[in-house]
């Protein structure tokens, strides 16, 4: 399975048999998605302009907006109801977090989660291989948080987003503070990496950091 990063909570998975997965589009960020893109699913955690901007995606895509379980393109996928916020999404709505698994490989994208760490959204998540993970606080969890998600779930990556590049306009924190005490793979291209199956034999987690392709 290939990722690539294209900024905020804007991630292009694609399978080995070409499935694109497009998570979470979004405009008026301080920057914007660098093309119209090509998609055969997009995951919404959302309704907010940051999230939800189809307009990015060409047509013909299936949009998975709501929570439940769903088979498009070969592919599994679940949507769990979670908070945007501490206070069960009274301050900014519900948020929906999206498992699939692509290539044997389980990837969780949770969106703007904003719940803090308990039991019940620990067994939303349940086991993952790679995590999708907001970092950057104000809107979801903030970088202590973050680690804390880390070292209850113990996926075997993980790749931070959601946090404020150089030229963006949110009041969110840079990833800085997420990383800090964490051995960091920064792959030479930047902004993409692909993970095999095979290759997440290790026991401890890897933190993946990817730049915005721009």
């Amino acid at each position: 399975m290939k990722i690539t990063y294209l900024g905020h909570s804007c991630f292009l998975l694609q399978s080995k048999d070409g499935v694109r997965v497009l998570t979470d589009p979004y405009t008026k960020v301080g920057y914007e998605l660098p093309e119209r893109i090509r998609a055969d699913i997009v995951t919404v955690s959302h309704g907010h302009f940051d999230h939800n901007y189809l307009a990015a995606v060409e047509s013909g895509a299936k949009i998975l907006n709501q929570a439940g379980a769903y088979n498009v393109c070969g592919l599994s996928f679940i949507g769990q109801e979670s908070a945007h916020d501490p206070v069960g999404g009274k301050m900014r709505g519900k948020n929906i977090i999206f498992k699939t698994e692509i290539d044997g490989v389980v990837v969780c994208h949770l969106g703007d989660l904003g719940e803090e760490l308990s039991a019940q959204i620990l067994q939303k998540i349940d086991k993952v291989d790679v995590l999708l993970l907001p970092v950057g606080g104000t809107y979801t969890i903030d970088a202590a948080q973050a680690k804390a998600y880390v070292a209850a779930i113990r996926p075997k990556i993980v790749i931070p987003m959601h946090y404020r590049p150089t030229d963006g306009t949110l009041d969110i924190a840079t990833e800085k503070a997420f990383l800090e005490g964490y051995e960091v793979i920064r792959p030479l291209e930047k902004y993409q990496t692909e993970i095999e199956k095979d290759g997440l034999k290790t026991e401890e987690t890897q933190i993946i950091f990817l730049e915005r392709k721009k």
